[in-house]
């Protein structure tokens, strides 16, 4: 099983991109959690809000290995992100997600491009600063030392160059 993780700043396509791309491969796509739960909040989310959403993550990433183990399995966001979340909002990252991102467990990154227009939504913020984000997120998944791809381009472009990302990878790496 290929575990790709899809990461970028808010509104640049991930969700879209992971869903096509796990249609596209025959894969199996997990949804980002932290929308999800912050839209069912009626205040603004807290830190311990934030460690609700990472443990559930973990608990998506556990779960991923229990079931029939498709070939390629596409994670709309990870850790990093919520790492970046706990710096920015509290200035401060639990153990626990520190000690989970050493587990490296993904194989693949793609870092989506600050290239597509910015849609505001009630959950979504700082959207004058996606390209602030988007190098923290670099910056992250260089320290797992894993392979990654920046993908850009808008609508089916952007799903062509992510394909074309991760064949050249795993067809350097003879793993497809």
């Amino acid at each position: 099983m290929i575990k790709i993780a899809i990461l970028g700043p808010e509104s640049t396509g991930k969700s879209e991109l992971a869903q096509k791309l796990a249609s596209h491969f025959g894969g199996e796509w997990v949804p980002e959690y932290a929308r999800e739960y912050v839209e069912q909040l009626n205040a603004k989310y807290s830190f311990d809000d934030v460690c609700i959403i990472a443990r559930k993550q973990i608990e998506e990433q556990q779960n991923i290995e229990l079931k029939n183990q498709p070939d390629y399995v596409f994670f709309d966001t990870e850790l990093i992100i919520t790492k970046i979340w706990f710096k920015y909002c509290f200035n401060q990252v639990p153990e626990f997600v520190e000690n989970q991102l050493a587990k490296n467990y993904f194989d693949f990154y793609l870092l989506c491009d600050y290239d597509l227009e910015w849609i505001a939504d009630p959950v979504r913020e700082h959207g004058d600063d996606r390209q602030y984000f988007f190098e923290l997120y670099k910056t992250e998944i260089l320290k797992t030392g894993k392979p990654y791809s920046i993908v850009s381009g808008k609508g089916d472009v952007r799903l062509k160059n992510a394909v074309a990302a991760i064949k050249n990878n795993f067809e350097q790496n003879n793993t497809i």
